[in-house]
């Protein structure tokens, strides 16, 4: 029996020291929610969790851009509807101006509807959503990432087809010396509205495929966000069930290792009663 070194007090102390280390760590753990406290806890799944969170921001940012595009294709749908009833219009009062009933002051007040029309569907050509042009002709770039696996041919993301209100049967429809104050005028304009309405209906398709498109790609990249947030969270979730076990141990561990440091502490003390 010795009083100057305590094995029993010091082995006690070390293991309630680990337990309450323990104790700690699952507390912080159940209150944050992560598993992942510290490096140490899992230096090799924290990396792999940074890596999932930052492709998963860029998965926002992308996702964001797409719904963008979206809603630019269905601002170019938009005044393309517009197009469309001014175009209806013009061929309609062409072949209006064409019936032999008419005066040429019944056709005068025709092309005033007339070039009032070229004048509107000229402006839509010059629209722009968000300071970029509507109808430029110019194919956009989707950016997309190609970190994500979704990038196609065209750099890291897919080009959008552009439309242009200045193509030659746009041009030829609203272009000067087009209108319908004579019958054979009116012949003529009608065959270039015509013309203007088949390249209409191609713009309108390409602008339906570019949506179309555009939301399956959404779509995708809404499933690969899901799943890479699902393997994210097990490794760095913290499963509750299981913690909360956990801490319910540790806690009997220190309030027991309390216990025996009291009791070892007091171990040297009997050595008084050989001394008396």
């Amino acid at each position: 029996m010795v009083i100057n070194t305590n094995i029993a007090a010091a082995s006690a102390a070390r293991l309630l020291n680990d337990s309450s280390v323990r104790l700690n760590k699952s507390l912080t753990r159940l209150s944050s929610g992560s598993r992942i406290i510290s490096p140490e806890d899992d230096a090799g799944g924290m990396a792999v969790s940074a890596r999932f969170d930052a492709q998963i921001s860029r998965l926002r940012a992308a996702s964001s851009n797409l719904s963008n595009a979206i809603a630019y294709s269905q601002t170019q749908d938009g005044f393309l509807q517009r197009v469309q009833t001014a175009l209806d219009r013009m061929s309609e009062l062409s072949m209006l101006s064409q019936d032999i009933t008419k005066t040429d002051t019944d056709r005068d007040k025709y092309q005033t509807e007339f070039a009032t029309l070229q004048e509107y569907i000229t402006n839509i050509g010059n629209k722009n959503f968000n300071s970029v042009s509507l109808f430029d002709g110019t194919a956009r770039e989707v950016t997309i990432d190609s970190d994500n696996g979704l990038a196609t041919a065209v750099g890291q993301g897919w080009a959008m087809a552009g439309v242009s209100l200045a193509s030659v049967a746009y041009a030829t429809a609203t272009g000067t010396g087009i209108g319908v104050s004579s019958a054979s005028g009116a012949k003529a304009a009608l065959d270039a509205v015509q013309a203007a309405i088949d390249q209409l209906a191609t713009d309108r398709a390409q602008v339906g495929a570019n949506i179309a498109r555009l939301t399956q790609t959404t779509g995708q990249m809404a499933i690969l966000k899901d799943n890479l947030m699902s393997a994210n969270s097990r490794i760095k979730d913290v499963n509750v069930a299981e913690e909360s076990t956990e801490l319910a141990r540790f806690n009997i561990l220190v309030q027991a290792g309390t216990s025996m440091l009291a009791q070892a502490n007091s171990t040297p003390q009997m050595a008084l009663k050989l001394l008396q």
